[in-house]
């Protein structure tokens, strides 16, 4: 795995590809999901087990507004599937049991084809960075409007379950979270949404403890900057200031950063990376219109802006033709 997660996916995708690169490693996966989960479940999880299913359910299209990642671990000597969908939408969504049914459904039919029954159960959680408080249910049967005569009877033949959900908006990982890492992660993510970065950083030099690697705090500081085209890196050193120690290892990575490559320039990669992104969204949602095999991200991404727009234009032509002028 690379120690930073690439430019072109921090461009287009910040909190998608921010997401990946930190629960992608398993010890920041074991630390939230040991936080998180019921503690009849989690006392009961090998940890040690637990690896990263190299899969994804979310179409390219949705990447603005969901990422996922699917986990194995082994539960008193059985598996079972830890499915965890990052919303980073503006808005709550009130399909989510809905999406996830499908989701999971997804999942469950991977599964059977490679391994037949008796299929593993999928335990899906949900990590809400929106600026709203989730305020929707988590349970599936609650999409339903039921007749009271007869719910009780109808019940057993509509799917049941709920996700379990961790909502940013209302929680504070500052003061809740005991692992370090973890904290520092979902602090971030938090304060991202709320456009309060330099504040973060101004936190982390007050709490700073010398176990953060220097490899999270180069993808903190990608991550803050990628998140606010306004931010640069000399405003993170001023605020890192209180604490010279972090300050000194923050410049250290930074200039790693910079003989990569990594930080100069980052406004125009930001820019640029954004409009492309916004392109192949455009021209997978089309594709996905018109029943079409959806072009694969990497091949778009090589692709100039003007050869994206042209490609748009055609597919919105014959987007025209077909719906709009019958």
């Amino acid at each position: 795995m690379e120690e930073f997660p690439p430019d072109a996916d921090l461009a287009a995708h910040p909190n998608d590809a921010f997401f990946k690169s930190v629960f992608s490693e398993p010890e920041h996966a074991v630390a939230f999901f040991k936080s998180h989960l019921p503690p009849a479940i989690a006392n009961r999880i090998e940890w040690s087990s637990l690896a990263v299913i190299p899969t994804s359910f979310v179409k390219s299209s949705l990447q603005q507004v969901h990422s996922d990642l699917l986990f194995s671990v082994g539960l008193d000597g059985r598996e079972l599937l830890l499915y965890l969908l990052f919303e980073h939408q503006s808005t709550v969504d009130p399909t989510m049991p809905l999406r996830l049914l499908i989701y999971v459904g997804e999942i469950l039919t991977q599964q059977h084809k490679i391994h037949g029954l008796p299929l593993p159960p999928v335990l899906p959680f949900v990590l809400h960075q929106g600026p709203d408080h989730w305020n929707v249910s988590t349970a599936f049967e609650d999409l339903f409007e039921l007749p009271d005569e007869v719910v009780a009877d109808l019940l057993p033949f509509l799917p049941k379950f709920r996700h379990a959900l961790l909502d940013l908006s209302c929680c504070d990982p500052a003061a809740e979270e005991s692992d370090t890492q973890l904290r520092l992660v979902l602090h971030l993510m938090k304060l991202a949404r709320e456009r309060q970065l330099l504040e973060y950083f101004h936190w982390l030099a007050e709490i700073f403890v010398e176990q953060v690697p220097e490899s999270l705090l180069g993808r903190l500081i990608l991550y803050a900057l990628h998140t606010d085209s306004e931010l640069d890196a000399r405003q993170i050193y001023r605020s890192l200031e209180a604490n010279p120690e972090l300050e000194k290892r923050a410049m250290s990575v930074a200039e790693k950063l910079k003989a990569e490559g990594r930080i100069e320039g980052i406004s125009q990669g930001i820019s640029q990376g954004r409009e492309e992104g916004l392109w192949i969204g455009k021209i997978q949602t089309l594709e996905e219109f018109l029943e079409k095999n959806q072009s694969f991200r990497g091949d778009l991404e090589i692709l100039s802006l003007t050869q994206l727009q042209a490609r748009y234009l055609t597919l919105h032509e014959e987007y025209e033709a077909r719906f709009k002028r019958r």
